[in-house]
């Protein structure tokens, strides 16, 4: 978040302080544009935001409207209205994809995905658009500092995927439902391979092939649990499988 602070500061200081006096409904640009800084400066960030999108609206072809775009999400962003940030994001990157801030507009686009994302027991669509979000900043922007840390995020929110498959596959295996819970196991290992729960993953693989009968199948599971984690509690428990 720090990066983003960074930015916004220096966006502020294209413009000066302007006091509550400017209260007229035909105010410039500019004056606009301080008076949502000076809503920043106090934290006001609903306020903020209807200051920007003014600009927008009373100014729409002057160097502040595009300036505001992102001024507006930051402060819908802060103010956790997610929507109304990706809306202004959204339309930044449709008319101004040259704009030298372009990279940062896509990674907070990620960001307001990324903030919403709920308990793994929940429907997960909203960590897929994030996911779909950070991957258009290192597709686009690689070698960006926003690219970098858009790929840290990523590994969270893969790891936050397979702990829902876990989770169901986990009810699945209670319920003696076997494939069910061997699908949402194998999916895990399949294309989560670098997450925490790979380990879990391989052994349910394991234990429920052993439960089926299918002895090689649950002997393989367990040989690629040793190999690649041969100190881990679940390959110890893999073993006694075999008992």
């Amino acid at each position: 978040m720090k990066k983003i602070a960074l930015f916004v500061f220096g966006l502020l200081l294209l413009g000066s302080c302007a006091s509550d006096k400017d209260k007229d409904t035909r105010l410039s640009a500019e004056q606009l544009y301080n008076r949502g800084y000076d809503y920043m400066e106090r934290t006001s960030w609903a306020k903020a935001a209807e200051s920007f999108e003014k600009i927008e609206l009373e100014h729409p072809y002057s160097k502040w409207a595009t300036k505001a775009k992102l001024m507006s999400a930051y402060a819908y962003y802060k103010d956790q209205k997610y929507d109304d940030a990706i809306l202004s994001l959204d339309r930044f990157i449709k008319y101004h994809p040259g704009n030298k801030d372009i990279a940062y507009a896509y990674y907070m686009k990620g960001l307001c995905y990324y903030e919403q994302i709920v308990e793994v027991q929940k429907d997960q669509s909203i960590s897929r658009q994030a996911l779909d979000a950070f991957n258009q900043v290192i597709v686009r922007f690689p070698d960006s500092d926003y690219a970098q840390d858009a790929k840290l995020k990523i590994d969270l929110i893969y790891d936050h995927l397979a702990g829902q498959e876990m989770e169901v596959g986990r009810f699945y295996l209670k319920q003696k439902n076997y494939l069910s819970a061997l699908n949402r196991f194998s999916e895990v290992v399949n294309h989560y391979q670098t997450t925490s729960h790979i380990e879990e993953a391989l052994y349910r693989q394991a234990e429920i092939y052993k439960i089926l009968g299918l002895n090689k199948e649950s002997q393989d599971a367990v040989k690629v649990l040793g190999h690649n984690y041969p100190n881990s509690k679940w390959y110890k428990r893999a073993l006694k499988l075999s008992r």
